[in-house]
């Protein structure tokens, strides 16, 4: 089976303080965008696994990867799942995309399906969210407002559908425990259900990504970059998650620059 795990955008970023349990509470619209990783598997003939990983540059041990943890956590209570495993990465690392977290999900979502596993999308979500906080989203990939650690979420009303959106990746890593270190948690100053369509050259004005600020001040090209999407008649442009992706919206193809050559570029239309 062979699925194409999407990325995602943050369209508004509020950490708004950090909870009990030492993670930080957030509100934020996860946006899914179709930048995919490919993701193959294929059940095993032996009573074992197998993992490749091919494409983009990762640091990771295979046995440290998502996808493979994935797959153990499945196997805990379903030892019939043994499967060959092969992931070509696409999406970048470290952009605040949540490509990792895409392939985990699908991961799981994929083995429920082929092993008819009969779980429901509740069940899916509660494995997800062990692998990791954005994981859950990536069940089913619709529009959500996104709360708490990121196991809060609600479907959210918002369709860019017809927006051409560009994402361009500097190739820096931001690490997001680093992300997290540098910012002072802040309520929210705006309701992001209320968020529409009809307001986005307005966003600007009233939503922010509150890692975007400390960010810019390590990485001061992220900011050029943003400003550039703005210069090249973006609605909106936005650092996504803890970064260093930065995406604009526009509502015709851009003429966009030509980019240094380690850049990696999307453009698409949503």
């Amino acid at each position: 089976m062979l699925v194409f795990p999407p990325c995602k955008i943050n369209i508004g970023l509020f950490v708004t303080h950090k909870r009990s349990d030492g993670y930080h509470a957030i509100e934020s619209i996860f946006y899914p965008v179709q930048w995919n990783d490919m993701l193959e598997i294929i059940p095993s003939s032996k009573l074992e696994s197998s993992f490749q990983l091919m494409g983009n540059q990762v640091t990771t041990n295979h046995a440290d990867n998502i996808v493979w943890k994935a797959l153990q956590l499945i196997l805990k209570d379903f030892p019939q799942c043994h499967s060959d495993l092969y992931l070509f990465k696409n999406i970048p690392s470290g952009a605040g995309l949540g490509g990792g977290s895409a392939d985990g999900a699908q991961t799981l979502v994929m083995l429920n399906r082929m092993y008819q596993l009969q779980l429901s999308q509740t069940q899916l979500e509660a494995y997800a969210a062990q692998l990791g906080s954005d994981c859950p989203f990536f069940v089913e990939s619709q529009p959500k407002l996104v709360e708490g650690r990121g196991e809060r979420m609600t479907p959210h009303a918002l369709r860019l559908t017809g927006k051409h959106i560009a994402i361009i990746h500097p190739g820096l890593h931001v690490s997001t425990a680093d992300a997290y270190r540098m910012i002072i948690p802040r309520a929210a100053t705006y309701s992001l259900q209320e968020l529409t369509i009809d307001t986005i050259s307005e966003w600007s004005n009233f939503i922010r990504n509150d890692f975007e600020s400390p960010v810019i001040q390590m990485f001061p090209e992220i900011g050029d970059i943003k400003q550039t999407l703005y210069d090249c008649g973006a609605s909106y442009a936005s650092m996504s998650g803890s970064g260093s992706a930065v995406y604009g919206l526009f509502d015709e193809k851009p003429n966009l620059p030509v980019w240094p050559a380690h850049y990696k570029l999307f453009e698409g239309i949503l």
